[in-house]
């Protein structure tokens, strides 16, 4: 799948799950339901024991719609093990332009990490197929939208704060995805085994998502 193809399975499907779990056991069990639910990026953080190999591992069993990514990629150096492991987007929480390339060079899609203006436009200029706005707890969803005024043609997914609740927000003021971890994936839902509030979540950001793109 080129960057391109990838980029175009967002716009259709713009959740991206963002998945930090030291314990591993259940995390089919968390992709299925997201699948059930709707979401079909997958984004296994490189803070993640092991997460090479778990991206390696999963990319041969999730649903055949799913597409696993890896995040928290600092490096080129963490990109290309990434890659080579079988990850379809890359994901920093900052910006790195050596990062950019190399991920390009294997057309994957990036999504370089920016918090300013002057860095969201650097992460643009440079070749970012979307700019991870990091942290958006700080900004909310008007900086978005002001961002947007001078800024119209970058498209931009905040990351840190987005709820299933707020994602419609984001989406309104001008977020071209979005992406979300601690209130998507219910700890106490995972540790119960109840995978299906997890994909009851999942339908309901998709769903306020999709509404607020019309």
């Amino acid at each position: 799948m080129s960057r391109i193809e990838t980029l175009q399975r967002l716009s259709d499907s713009p959740v991206i799950a963002v998945i930090r779990m030291n314990d591993t056991s259940k995390l089919m069990n968390v992709i299925e339901a997201l699948s059930d639910g709707g979401v079909k990026f997958i984004e296994i953080t490189f803070t993640t024991p092991n997460a090479a190999d778990i991206i390696k591992d999963i990319s041969k069993k999730v649903p055949s719609d799913s597409i696993v990514g890896a995040g928290t990629v600092l490096d080129p150096e963490t990109a290309r093990i990434a890659i080579l492991a079988g990850a379809k987007f890359v994901v920093g929480p900052v910006l790195n332009l050596e990062t950019i390339r190399l991920v390009h060079r294997y057309d994957i899609m990036m999504l370089p990490g920016a918090f300013t203006p002057t860095e969201i436009l650097t992460a643009w200029e440079y070749g970012a197929d979307v700019v991870k706005v990091f942290p958006a707890t700080e900004l909310g969803p008007n900086f978005f939208k002001d961002i947007r005024g001078p800024l119209p043609q970058i498209r931009m997914l905040p990351t840190g704060g987005v709820s299933v609740d707020n994602a419609g927000e984001f989406i309104k003021n001008g977020a071209f995805a979005i992406a979300a971890g601690t209130d998507l994936l219910d700890k106490v839902a995972i540790a119960n085994n109840k995978f299906e509030i997890i994909a009851e979540k999942a339908k309901k950001i998709i769903a306020n998502v999709k509404a607020a793109k019309k």
